[in-house]
């Protein structure tokens, strides 16, 4: 980096000196014989960029060097190519002092030679890559020679409140780091009870199809886990076994054989009713002939019945199969048989689940139910390490048990949703329930929470290259998002790389990195 001839040591000091008087005074940043001789910087945010210049004192009538830093804040990497403009703006109107490139990625030497002596309004304008954009930088006052200018005013963010010397992380350092900051800003994140939930098909809609009779299960368009399935489509067609344990000719014969008994046992009873009317027989002897007849009806149509049967396997047919349909809309889950399987009747075949909603039986404890009062309002839910899914649409409280179990010290609780592609039945993943009610405050990236040994804390950017240490109590979590106290809106927060501050932070204090605060 590209700074004054003799700064080396005394960059930091400086830089420190401004930080304090800064915090010091509100935003009015204190005159001190060793900052009129090594100059002073300031820093200062747009919408497009951040700048960051150390400049030399400046005097009326000298040129002074000011190494500008120029942030893109759309991925915090240094501007490549570009122009800076410092402006003085005063009693007599308004002075521009342009650099035309950069001396190096992200640094703009730009030389600003005051006329007269005074107090100015100090901008900065940058044209470069992501666009034009003017910057306010307070106000700074032009010296005379033997006593030089200094800053006045800078747009200092609130600093934290924790105390503590300032941490230095220099601009080479954020720029190679995975780095970003954002403005503390006030919102609201929905209230939420969490636990361990396991997905499983509504009420129902889980169903196992079993065998009706004793079978054989003839080749065919084959099922398959996953295959989508429509209510009363066709699963399984069963041959029962009789038609596949004898031949047509024995068939043939049973039939053949009761149609013979049955036309010898109708005539009988047609000569006993005869005799009945004469009163030369019984009623018993007539009853016992009907009833006879009567059973051989059955087994003559059963016997024809099997016989179709037989024939319609040998010819692929479906006369006389038993079909399997479908109970509802969904996916096949399991297939528990083969084709050309002899089942007994009983034996399950396949298992079916609705598809149209999944239900979530939420493990939770006791004093969390008690806010589902408040409303359910959507459901996130980590489905893999660092991921996480968010329901909104269709999520409803379907019911709430009646009490605890013991084992675990949990209600279970079943919440309905639409179903995803990534929520596989069966499996148990983290839920977190969010209710209807909001909690306002401070809402921060979890990306900024910083564990310092055990202590969750983040980082504040004070100045370009300065920072603190602000603990944080963490109140609420959705997702990625934190409701925290220890912030006020107006602080410039590391949302991204208060790791790197850290260790920064550390090594130049000769502490290890695993030191607690």
């Amino acid at each position: 980096m590209i700074v004054h001839p003799d700064a080396g040591s005394r960059r930091w000091a400086a830089v420190l000196l401004v930080a304090l008087a800064t915090a010091a005074c509100g935003g009015q940043a204190g005159r001190a014989p060793a900052e009129e001789e090594m100059g002073w910087s300031v820093t200062a945010w747009g919408d497009i960029y951040e700048v960051f210049p150390e400049t030399d004192a400046l005097v009326a009538g000298r040129p002074s060097t000011a190494h500008v830093h120029v942030t893109m804040l759309a991925d915090f990497q240094p501007l490549q190519a570009g122009s800076v403009e410092i402006v003085l703006t005063g009693p007599g109107g308004e002075r521009v002092y342009r650099a035309e490139a950069p001396v190096r990625p992200g640094i703009f030497a730009v030389e600003v030679r005051p006329e007269s002596a005074g107090d100015y309004d100090l901008a900065f304008r940058i044209a470069g890559e992501q666009g034009r954009e003017e910057i306010r930088g307070g106000r700074v006052r032009v010296g005379e020679p033997g006593s030089p200018g200094r800053l006045l005013v800078a747009p200092a963010p609130p600093a934290a409140d924790d105390g503590g010397e300032p941490l230095p992380f220099l601009k080479e350092e954020q720029w190679r780091s995975d780095f970003a900051t954002a403005w503390v800003q006030r919102g609201s994140l929905a209230t939420s009870v969490e636990g361990l939930a396991q997905i499983i098909a509504p009420a129902g809609g889980d169903v196992t199809l079993s065998a009706p009779v004793d079978a054989v299960l003839p080749p065919q368009r084959w099922l398959y886990p996953g295959r989508a399935v429509r209510r009363g489509e066709a699963l399984f067609r069963l041959l029962p076994r009789l038609a596949a344990e004898h031949s047509l000719a024995e068939l043939e014969a049973r039939r053949s054989a009761l149609e013979t008994d049955l036309e010898t046992s109708t005539a009988r009873l047609a000569r006993l009713e005869e005799l009945l009317a004469l009163e030369a027989t019984s009623l018993r002897d007539v009853e016992e002939a009907r009833a006879r007849v009567r059973i051989l009806e059955s087994r003559r149509d059963a016997a024809v019945s099997d016989l179709a049967t037989a024939r319609a396997a040998r010819q692929g047919g479906r006369a006389g199969a038993e079909e399997i349909r479908a109970p509802f809309d969904g996916e096949v889950a399991a297939v528990l048989v083969s084709p050309g399987a002899v089942v007994e009747a009983g034996r399950p075949l396949a298992r079916v689940v609705r598809t149209d909603a999944i239900w979530l039986r939420v493990a939770l404890p006791p004093d969390a139910v008690t806010k589902l009062s408040d409303g359910v309002g959507s459901v996130v839910l980590s489905v893999s390490q660092g991921d996480s899914l968010r329901l909104d649409e269709g999520v409803r409280l379907v019911s709430v048990a009646p009490q605890m179990d013991a084992a675990t010290g949990t209600v279970a609780v079943l919440l309905e949703a639409r179903p995803h592609p990534r929520l596989v039945l069966g499996t148990t993943v983290q839920a977190q329930i969010l209710l209807s009610a909001a909690r306002p405050g401070v809402v921060i990236p979890s990306s900024a929470r910083v564990d310092d040994g055990g202590v969750p804390v983040v980082y504040l950017q004070l100045t370009g290259e300065s920072f603190a240490r602000q603990e944080i109590q963490v109140l609420e979590r959705l997702g990625d998002r934190l409701l925290v106290d220890g912030l006020v809106p107006g602080q410039r927060l590391v949302t991204r790389g208060g790791d790197a501050v850290r260790r920064s932070s550390l090594l130049a204090s000769g502490q290890s990195p695993g030191h607690v605060h």
